[in-house]
């Protein structure tokens, strides 16, 4: 079996944000990891590529990613204070495009740290 092998994975489970992670994969989960802590080996190799959900879901039926997206700018558009929350195992550029978009509709950015 061919494995695929990335090298400078970035791993985002915690704050130490590991990137010189290398990742040895088959066609649908990551069977090696070199230079991850315990939980980051743990982290990675318990993602899969695996296909149990659709791309999306609206009102927790299958929907297209355009419908979806159609559906949260309705909702966000709606809202009266809308809130970005879950950034805590993200990474820096997806952070970045959530507070861009906090800032286009007037979200509260917050996240587990405050609970």
């Amino acid at each position: 079996m061919e494995l695929t092998v990335t090298k400078n994975a970035v791993c985002t489970f915690c704050g130490c944000v590991c990137d010189d992670i290398e990742l040895h994969a088959d066609a649908e989960r990551i069977v090696e990891t070199k230079r991850a802590c315990i939980l980051g080996e743990a982290w990675f190799k318990n993602h899969t590529a695996e296909r149990h959900y659709p791309d999306a879901l609206i009102d927790g039926r299958e929907a297209t990613v355009n419908e979806a997206v159609e559906a949260a700018a309705e909702f966000l558009h709606a809202a009266d204070m809308p809130l970005v929350y879950g950034l805590s195992n993200v990474t820096c550029e997806t952070t970045r495009e959530a507070v861009r978009l906090a800032g286009l509709v007037g979200a509260v950015i917050d996240s587990h740290t405050s609970l």
